[in-house]
């Protein structure tokens, strides 16, 4: 039994080189969606899904959009064979792709967004500098307490049970990974990006992206959305406000995973390139499966395993 099923989108991270080509190769559908997100964000997705080095895809300002739109492509495939979720949930910038997924909002739409919000974060970044590092081995309070304690960090992403991300200026970043590590943490890890995501330090994004989000309008998603920003359904008047709020707040996946759990999702299935969200979901909840699509005999796969909605 799969009972109910939820589409998962990853963030930034999952990007691989290459992510796109297999896909947009086999299905005429994935291959229209880089196309059309190539006119709307004004940037070659194709050449950067098929052929950029990684070098050129870790720049954030082009790894979102790439990242979205090959999560896009994927799922166009999956549309294909009628296959559709009964929830929706996006790690980060993946929920442009969730809510895409939903039919929230247009494909195009989703992609032209997540290029300004790119770029308005790379911008950010450049303004006030900062970092991020992963802290494994502590629950999430003992996180919380160390982030209390020191000024300018903050919990940035709750990805599993154990796995607290933390996110500010470098020497206080730099600071919690030694409080972490007395504290007993089995490591820290210094994340290789250009800002402190997901912490007060890119207000600045949210201000930049708040207009293009307001001008755009948000259907009832088809398939329930969950939010990491609040581990909530959340309806479409909800959804602007919440994009912004995300660029500074801090990324509730285990909480959301947890949540649909409860609800009764039993299947989750990673839409996108690698299977980060696969192994964050499998820590929060080991007797749920989760199916990794991100290759054409993954979408045939999927379609053997789930049929036909």
């Amino acid at each position: 039994m799969t009972g109910k099923v939820a589409f998962c989108f990853p963030g930034q991270g999952s990007l691989e080189v290459g992510m796109g080509k297999e896909i947009a190769e086999a299905s005429p559908e994935a291959m229209q969606v880089l196309e059309a997100g190539s006119r709307v964000a004004k940037l070659d997705l194709v050449h950067l899904t098929f052929d950029a080095p990684e070098a050129e895809l870790v720049e954030t300002e082009v790894q979102q959009p790439a990242l979205v739109a090959t999560s896009l492509a994927l799922l166009a495939a999956i549309r294909k064979r009628g296959i559709k979720p009964d929830f929706v949930i996006g790690h980060s910038v993946g929920e442009f792709a969730a809510l895409a997924a939903a039919s929230a909002i247009k494909v195009e739409d989703a992609i032209a967004l997540v290029r300004e919000r790119g770029l308005a974060m790379a911008e950010a970044a450049k303004r006030n500098p900062g970092s991020m590092a992963a802290i494994l081995g502590l629950d999430d309070e003992t996180v919380e307490r160390i982030c209390r304690r020191i000024l300018g960090v903050w919990p940035a992403n709750y990805n599993c049970p154990g796995q607290v991300v933390v996110s500010g200026e470098t020497l206080a970043v730099d600071e919690a990974c030694e409080a972490a590590t007395s504290e007993g943490a089995r490591r820290a890890v210094k994340l290789r990006v250009s800002g402190a995501f997901h912490s007060p330090l890119v207000a600045k994004a949210a201000d930049r992206l708040r207009p293009a989000l307001e001008r755009v309008k948000f259907n009832e998603p088809a398939a329930p959305f969950m939010s990491t920003v609040t581990a909530r359904i959340e309806n479409a008047k909800r959804m602007g406000p919440l994009l912004v709020e995300q660029l500074t707040a801090p990324v509730r996946f285990t909480q959301a995973a947890g949540s649909l759990v409860r609800d009764g999702v039993r299947t989750f299935v990673e839409v996108g390139p690698g299977n980060v969200l696969s192994g964050l979901v499998k820590r929060i909840d080991r007797s749920v499966k989760t199916i990794t699509v991100n290759t054409p005999r993954a979408v045939d796969q999927l379609e053997e395993t789930l049929g036909s909605a």
